[in-house]
């Protein structure tokens, strides 16, 4: 049974400035190396001409990176690729994404939405979505691993991303 998740972020950064920082690879490489080390990778990033950004990135899970009965669990050549889509929307107050998430080595998929929104101080991240492991007996404290691992991250990556765009400029 899948497990639904929904976190919301603010960070000082305004929308057209973070869908900017999404669209180099030096932002991407300094996230993956922010927040993954050596375990992740870039594995493609397209910027299209009407600002819309797709990028794919890959992180090997070594089992030593996972909770004790987790990682126990866990084949050695376990891998996550998340793909993130993402668009302008009409005005520069708003984008919209859509993330897929599949693993190599363990029966597993998330999907969901992002919205991200221009408020007063910067904007307002808002990610939804469902993860599903199908472990029988594992798969549910799996997923809720994962689903609070999102919940911490999330606002974390929001304060990353605004504090590159800072000394980026």
């Amino acid at each position: 049974m899948a497990r639904p998740f929904d976190v919301s972020a603010e960070a000082s950064a305004a929308v057209p400035d973070v869908m900017a920082a999404f669209a180099t690879r030096e932002y991407w490489l300094a996230r993956l190396a922010a927040y993954g080390g050596d375990s992740m990778t870039l594995d493609s990033l397209t910027v299209e001409s009407d600002g819309g950004v797709v990028v794919q990135t890959t992180q090997d899970l070594r089992q030593d990176m996972l909770p004790g009965q987790i990682g126990r669990m866990l084949p050695g050549n376990t891998s996550i690729t998340r793909r993130e889509t993402w668009r302008p929307g009409g005005d520069a107050e708003e984008a919209h994404g859509e993330f897929e998430i599949t693993a190599r080595g363990v029966p597993s998929s998330g999907s969901g939405t992002m919205v991200l929104q221009a408020i007063p101080t910067g904007s307002r991240l808002r990610v939804r979505g469902t993860v599903e492991v199908r472990i029988p007996m594992m798969g549910g404290r799996i997923e809720r691993y994962v689903a609070e691992l999102i919940a911490r991250d999330v606002p974390q990556m929001q304060q990353f991303t605004a504090s590159w765009i800072t000394e980026e400029a």
